[in-house]
């Protein structure tokens, strides 16, 4: 199936905006988490604040009619999936270097595309499945098992791939029919509404500004980075847009030397440096393969 090539690209200009939007949203998490306010009330206020700000911006303007849907079941699965993410995610950084976390949870565009072939019906050929491979060795080179490196905090990223991929693939699936905005109400609402009922466990209230601000930006960066990703797979089908999700591991190496001056050892670099690799080529075959032609943007 050929795509338009402009909406092609503004789809993956989206899915690097999000991209950005999670290398901080990940960087603000690890950092709050050395603050001593429970990851369970900050996943609390991140949900609340996508929902509420969401419901604000969009009521007014759409009505009600907005939380129609075809699929009430998919939204509660996909709300449910990004929830157990972002719960992972939250606890992963509290023992994992940003750019190390980014780079395990990487693997989940390689189970994407693996996964498209049989819910999206996309072709994958040969070579991409070498790709993927190649991915997975580069993945296992950052893990290290046997190594001093590997240990039990490994399984709480690794099963944020199955959950996160689950997610991607459920969204690029519905934002073929589903509206956006409906989309990510109930995102937010879902969310909200499951770490409320954790909520009283864990309540504590915040006396520092700063992290008051913390709280507020991840938020923001959750609300928009996430409608950045609709956006993107609104655009593109996911076996094109997959292949630049790998530019977050950069972004996120950037934010663990910027904030906490942390720099990979080197057979973490090599490992980094395959996985980003497979995915550039994958960005490369896709164009090859001629099912879009990127133009390059107008000045």
């Amino acid at each position: 199936m050929k795509h338009n090539p402009k909406k092609v690209l503004a789809g993956i200009g989206f899915g690097l905006l999000a991209v950005v939007c999670f290398s901080a949203l990940d960087t603000t998490t690890k950092h709050i988490s050395t603050s001593g306010i429970s990851l369970l009330m900050a996943l609390w206020f991140r949900y609340g604040f996508q929902a509420v700000a969401t419901t604000l911006a969009v009521l007014p303007s759409r009505g009600v009619g907005v939380l129609r849907t075809a699929h009430p079941r998919f939204q509660m699965l996909r709300g449910f999936l990004l929830f157990c993410s972002s719960l992972l995610a939250f606890f992963s950084l509290k023992y994992m270097p940003v750019g190390e976390f980014t780079a395990i949870v990487l693997m989940a565009p390689l189970v994407i595309t693996l996964w498209a072939t049989k819910t999206l019906g996309e072709k994958v050929t040969p070579l991409r499945w070498a790709l993927v491979m190649g991915g997975f060795v580069g993945t296992m080179v950052i893990i290290r098992p046997g190594s001093q490196h590997f240990d039990w905090t490994v399984i709480l990223p690794l099963a944020l791939v199955v959950t996160n991929s689950s997610f991607q693939v459920l969204t690029s699936k519905m934002a073929r029919t589903e509206d956006p905005i409906t989309m990510h109400l109930y995102t937010g609402w879902i969310g909200t509404f499951l770490a409320t009922l954790l909520l009283p466990f864990v309540w504590e209230m915040p006396h520092d500004w700063i992290i008051w601000a913390q709280l507020g930006l991840m938020g923001f960066l959750a609300t928009i980075g996430h409608f950045f990703l609709i956006l993107a797979y609104m655009r593109a089908p996911a076996a094109t847009l997959t292949p630049y999700l790998y530019a977050q591991i950069g972004f996120a190496m950037l934010g663990g030397w910027l904030v906490f001056s942390h720099v990979p050892d080197q057979w973490t670099l090599i490992g980094m440096g395959m996985v980003a690799l497979c995915g550039a080529l994958g960005a490369w075959l896709t164009v090859r393969e001629g099912r879009v032609v990127v133009q390059p943007a107008e000045s």
